[in-house]
């Protein structure tokens, strides 16, 4: 491993280092729901909160049972979502560019419920926790927006599971 995987894997980078890749990030963010609707000075508010964090192809991102801080949002690459109990792992999703995850930890204070593996080289903007909830209470307009932007993604990904219980359940009634 040479010093620029270690940088790349190892270190909190800039997170940008051109307009275009500003404007790039801005972009991603207006497309997820709980940034839609952000006019351009808060989406620059939200872009001065992200970290911008590269991971190497199978770098683990965050381990089942960690403690949740932040919101992962994937501009480049793929993420795999897995479970893993009494020595079973079961992939539950991937997830690619525009996609988030981790969200969870935003709205409780629990231990991760999954881990996330990186599946190639992939590029994440972090939001912690605390600096979110700050921006929520200096901008409660738009932290509502966001609240409601991933209650939404949450119950979409609510009624997916629940529908896929019920096809798993008739099939076991059929059998």
């Amino acid at each position: 491993m040479g010093y620029n995987d270690v940088t790349k894997s190892s270190f909190w980078t800039n997170l940008f280092k051109s307009k275009a890749e500003k404007e790039e990030l801005e972009q991603v963010l207006t497309s997820m729901p709980p940034f839609q609707d952000f006019n351009p000075a808060h989406i620059s508010g939200i872009v001065k909160l992200m970290h911008n964090r590269i991971y190497a192809s199978g770098e683990m991102i965050f381990h089942q049972g960690d403690p949740g801080t932040g919101l992962y949002i994937i501009i480049n690459g793929q993420v795999s979502i897995k479970q893993e109990e009494e020595g079973n792992t079961w992939e539950l999703t991937k997830l690619s560019r525009g996609d988030f995850f981790g969200e969870l930890a935003l709205l409780d204070n629990e231990r991760r419920s999954a881990t996330a593996i990186a599946m190639e080289e992939t590029q994440v903007l972090v939001i912690f926790k605390p600096d979110l909830d700050n921006f929520i209470s200096n901008n409660p307009r738009e932290g509502i927006k966001i609240l409601k932007g991933m209650a939404h993604i949450i119950a979409i990904r609510l009624r997916n599971l629940n529908q896929d219980y019920f096809q798993l359940y008739k099939q076991m009634k059929n059998n």
